[in-house]
């Protein structure tokens, strides 16, 4: 069997440059999330270097939560589950009390200038085309979230175009099916505001509101922002629940 070649710059430690690869095949859609990645002494065997580099190279990737281990089944590429996050947050319960994943509208997708708040976190040009989408998400037909949504045109063109009745509640597989655009990371801030009148119509609020507001900005493995989003909903909906160890 032939020895792969490892990626990257030549001076680099081995292991680093193994770990490249590996990112590199997960960037570009080699190994997707869920996929199995040979085991250390299989990377040793495959690109002809020792184990204790291999183990190196896979130790960094679980770090960077690129990667993660099952005892007794081996090592995976992750999957990331973002909107998990937003039940940290907010109470999602049916009627019966069951904790459930909110149903989606989209109000507006079109394609707008990205203002200069949205242009520097998605890292293009103030007033760059990008598509911008207005959605609510109900939980029995009742609005909790009202959310802001902006996305690079050009990495989300088919996305633009696709019928209404084909987006489901979760974005992100829509995102990786249709655009080829997987999210793998996030940074998360939480502030908190008075809803504006706009807000109050849309969440169906009779008076004005203490809101909690949940900025997102979702990136690709290799670290290229993706998707820019403000999440919105009333303060007695907040919940926050974290485990310190």
């Amino acid at each position: 069997m032939s020895v792969k070649t490892l990626k990257g710059d030549d001076r680099l430690p081995i292991y680093q440059r193994l770990a490249d690869t590996l990112m590199m095949e997960i960037t570009n859609g080699q190994r997707r999330p869920g996929d199995r990645v040979p085991s250390e002494n299989g990377l040793a065997e495959d690109y002809g270097i020792s184990t204790g580099t291999a183990r190196q190279a896979v130790a960094e990737l679980v770090d960077r939560k690129v990667l993660e281990r099952f005892h007794g089944k081996g090592t995976f590429v992750r999957r990331p589950n973002f909107d998990q996050s937003l039940f940290r947050f907010f109470r999602f319960r049916s009627n019966t009390g069951e904790a459930i994943i909110p149903q989606s509208r989209i109000l507006k997708r079109t394609i707008e200038p990205a203002p200069s708040y949205v242009a520097t976190r998605l890292e293009i040009e103030e007033g760059a085309e990008a598509i911008n989408m207005s959605r609510l998400r109900l939980v029995d037909n009742e609005p909790l979230l009202a959310e802001e949504i902006w996305l690079p045109v050009t990495l989300f063109r088919e996305f633009l175009d696709m019928p209404a009745e084909d987006i489901g509640d979760l974005l992100y597989p829509i995102y990786d099916n249709a655009c080829n655009q997987l999210i793998a990371q996030a940074e998360e801030d939480l502030t908190v505001e008075m809803a504006s009148p706009e807000i109050r119509r849309l969440l169906r609020l009779n008076e004005p509101t203490p809101l909690i507001v949940l900025e997102r900005l979702a990136k690709s493995y290799s670290g290229q922002p993706l998707e820019w989003r403000r999440s919105r909903g009333t303060a007695e909906q907040f919940r926050y629940k974290t485990q310190i160890r």
